[in-house]
C-alpha cells in the first residue's frame, strides 16, 4: 500500500519546510547564547572571553539571515526573533561587558564620573534599542545600499574589540577608563545618527567578484591572525568613522564640483580662443 504522505508533495513539502525553518532560528538562538555568555563571562571577570563571544554572536547573526535566504525560509517570526536576539547580543551585552571591565571604576575618580559611567553604558543600550526599532520600521522603504545609522553589530564589535584590546594590553588607570567612556558613548550616538553606512549588499548580488576583493579579504584575515584585538578594533573603528567621513565628503563635494566646472569652463574658453586665433 503506497504511503499517502510521501505521495502528497504538498504535505511532504510542508513537513520539510517546518524542519528547515528551525535552522535559521537555531542559528539565532546560538547568537543569543553567545551574547548571554558574554554577560556571564564579564561578571566573572573573563573579559577576553566575553569580547570574543560578542564577536562570535556577530558572525552567527550574519549566518542566520543568509541561511534563511538560501533555504527560502524567511518569516516574520524569524525577523522579530532576530531583532530580540540582537538587542541582547549587541545592545545589552556590550554595555555590561565594557561597564564591568572599566567604566564602573570611574567612580574612583569621583561620584560624578561614576554616574556618567553607567549613564554612558545605558545610553549605548537604549541607542541600540532605538536603532533596531528604526531599522524594523524603515528597512523596506530605504535604499539597500546604505544603512541609516551605525548598525548594532559593528557598534558591538567596536566596544567588544576595545575591551579585548584593553584586557590584552593590561590597560588601567584614568586614561583607558576615559577612553572606554568615549568609545561607548560614541558608539551609542552613531547608532541613532542619520549617517549613511555602506551595507556591502551589492557585493553579494554581483555575479563576478572584483579582483580587489580576492586580494584584500585574505590580507585582512592574515592581519587579524597576527594581532586579533588590535586589527579588529582598527577595522571596527574605521567602519564606525566611515559614516561621518562620508557625510563630510558629501558636504564638501558640491564646492569641489563647482570649482571643477569653473576650471573646465575656463579651459574650454581658452581652447576656443586658441582655435579662433589659429
Amino acid at each position: 500500500m503506497p504511503n499517502k504522505l510521501s505521495n502528497d508533495p504538498t504535505r511532504a513539502g510542508l513537513v520539510r519546510s517546518k524542519g528547515i525553518y528551525l535552522l535559521p532560528n537555531l542559528m539565532t538562538t546560538a547568537a543569543l547564547f553567545a551574547g548571554f555568555y558574554a554577560i556571564v563571562a564579564s561578571i566573572d571577570g573573563n573579559f577576553e572571553k566575553a569580547a570574543i563571544a560578542i564577536l562570535v554572536a556577530q558572525i552567527l547573526d550574519g549566518l542566520d539571515g543568509k541561511l534563511a535566504r538560501l533555504t527560502h525560509t524567511e518569516s516574520d517570526f524569524g525577523k522579530e526573533y532576530d531583532s530580540l536576539s540582537d538587542m541582547i547580543s549587541f545592545g545589552l551585552a556590550p554595555a555590561i561587558v565594557v561597564y564591568q571591565w572599566g567604566i564602573e571604576r570611574l567612580v574612583e575618580y569621583g561620584p560624578v564620573w561614576g554616574k556618567l559611567g553607567w549613564l554612558a553604558a545605558f545610553t549605548y543600550t537604549v541607542s541600540a534599542a532605538l536603532r533596531l526599532a528604526r531599522f524594523n520600521v524603515i528597512s523596506g522603504t530605504t535604499s539597500k545600499k546604505f544603512f541609516q545609522g551605525l548598525p548594532s553589530p559593528p557598534a558591538a564589535a567596536l566596544v567588544a574589540s576595545f575591551v579585548w584590546l584593553g584586557a590584552d594590553l593590561g590597560w588601567s588607570g584614568g586614561g583607558p577608563l576615559a577612553l572606554a567612556f568615549i568609545v561607548t558613548a560614541t558608539a551609542g550616538a552613531l547608532m541613532i545618527s542619520r549617517f549613511n553606512y555602506y551595507s556591502f549588499k551589492e557585493i553579494r548580488t554581483r555575479k563576478q567578484v572584483s579582483f580587489t576583493y580576492i586580494i584584500v579579504v585574505p590580507m585582512v584575515f592574515v592581519l587579524i591572525a597576527l594581532n586579533p584585538p588590535l586589527v579588529l578594533f582598527a577595522l571596527a573603528a574605521t567602519f564606525s568613522l566611515s559614516g561621518p567621513s562620508y557625510w563630510l565628503w558629501r558636504k564638501l563635494r558640491p564646492a569641489q564640483v563647482v570649482e571643477g566646472d569653473e576650471v573646465a569652463a575656463v579651459n574650454e574658453a581658452t581652447a576656443d580662443d586658441d582655435k579662433q586665433g589659429l
